[in-house]
């Protein structure tokens, strides 16, 4: 990193409130459910880890999910937690810039992850008979260590750009974390190629996945309108059911954020929903697949 170039050691973040009252109200809210995240993707990675029904190419890729989802949460929260309790609001350097590493590594690695779900999905809902031979676990190693590997080799490429900029604006930051738009905001000097390199990553880690799974529910949904009986359509798209909904709510969130013209952002608005993908969707992730998935529940009752 060309870390010698900022002029700043440490960075001030705003939150949500300065109010005492409601910083200890939110404190409250956010341990809330910064410990169901923990407990609901833990129990979801023991259960699949634990439970040889569940070892199949779909649960292999939704213990990646929990995964992904139990250290995305802790990049955040904490940090929250700590800023609504203490009245030092500071962040170092190298705090931050750790920070930003790993919420784009862990984020990205979420998009393409989501893309290869979709996949599984397709190819379970059109080729059944041959859906154990296509979906090999050598198969499913190779998605799900691509998406790692995609997400933080493009983290690496953002990161390194984003801290070589001086900062010698102000070291303030209008957010509860070290996100890419407050940054870039306080960074001083020439900018040029750097909204170039926002589209590519945007497209590379946001469009590109997102592509491919359109791709993935359209072939899903030529397969199905091909099956004759309702409730054979119905248990077809059952299957794929809670992956679109998680699909919808993430994507949904990161496109409002960071695919709008910058006259259109707004620091206020982008908090909320920024809390949403990083705090209250790591939470849902678990809630979803399980609540929907009759496998899940009788490996939880199993357990217990």
């Amino acid at each position: 990193m060309e870390g010698s170039n900022h002029t700043v050691n440490e960075f001030i973040l705003l939150g949500f409130t300065t109010d005492p009252v409601m910083q200890m109200v939110l404190f409250g809210v956010f341990l809330g459910v910064y410990s169901l995240t923990l407990l609901g993707n833990s129990t979801l990675i023991v259960l699949i880890h634990n439970n040889s029904h569940l070892h199949t190419p779909m649960y292999f890729f939704l213990g990646n999910l929990s995964f992904l989802d139990f250290w995305y949460s802790s990049v955040y929260t904490p940090k929250i937690l700590v800023t609504c309790i203490s009245e030092d609001k500071s962040i170092s350097f190298a705090g931050c810039l750790c920070q930003f590493f790993f919420s784009a590594g862990l984020g990205y690695s979420e998009c393409y992850l989501l893309a290869a779900m979709a996949y599984d999905r397709y190819v379970a809902i059109s080729k059944p008979l041959l859906y154990a031979q296509a979906m090999s676990m050598k198969l499913c190693v190779i998605l799900v260590t691509a998406s790692y590997l995609g997400g933080f080799i493009n983290s690496s490429v953002i990161t390194k750009r984003t801290f070589s900029f001086n900062f010698c604006k102000d070291n303030i930051i209008d957010d509860f974390f070290c996100d890419l738009l407050p940054l870039v905001k306080l960074a001083c000097g020439r900018k040029d190629g750097y909204q170039a390199l926002m589209y590519f990553l945007l497209a590379s880690n946001v469009i590109f996945p997102t592509t491919l799974i359109l791709a993935s529910y359209l072939f899903i949904i030529a397969t199905v309108s091909r099956i004759r009986s309702t409730q054979g359509r119905l248990k077809a798209f059952s299957t794929c059911s809670s992956h679109l909904i998680s699909v919808t709510l993430y994507y949904s969130s990161i496109l409002y954020i960071y695919s709008r013209p910058r006259s259109g952002y707004s620091f206020e608005s982008d908090k909320i929903v920024s809390t949403f993908y990083t705090v209250v969707f790591p939470l849902l992730n678990p809630m979803i697949y399980s609540l929907r998935n009759k496998d899940v529940k009788e490996a939880l009752n199993k357990l217990l």
